[in-house]
């Protein structure tokens, strides 16, 4: 079981991983911030990117933040970061 803290960007283009924020992985969403449609969208983008079922996605803190903390269950915190920084390219660059 992993814990991961994501920065969400809500009314974005495209879902999309785009590195790092502090120490949040920063995901842009197509989403709007109202009615909880981010966090709904997140956990969706969660599940496909991480080939895990959507019910193993648990979002623990953040409901109406964009700094969220998600719990996956059956990975681990680095497992969940390699998969989701090696798909957006930008393993290494921290976004400020």
């Amino acid at each position: 079981m992993g814990t991961l803290r994501v920065h969400i960007i809500p009314n974005a283009k495209i879902d999309k991983v785009v590195g790092e924020h502090c120490d949040a992985i920063k995901i842009k969403l197509r989403a709007p911030a109202v009615q909880g449609k981010a966090s709904t969208a997140l956990l969706r983008f969660l599940a496909e990117k991480l080939s895990v079922p959507r019910n193993a996605i648990v979002l623990e803190r953040g409901e109406r933040s964009r700094d969220k903390v998600i719990r996956i269950d059956g990975l681990s915190e680095g497992d969940i970061r390699r998969g989701l920084l090696d798909l957006s390219g930008n393993s290494s660059r921290t976004i400020r």
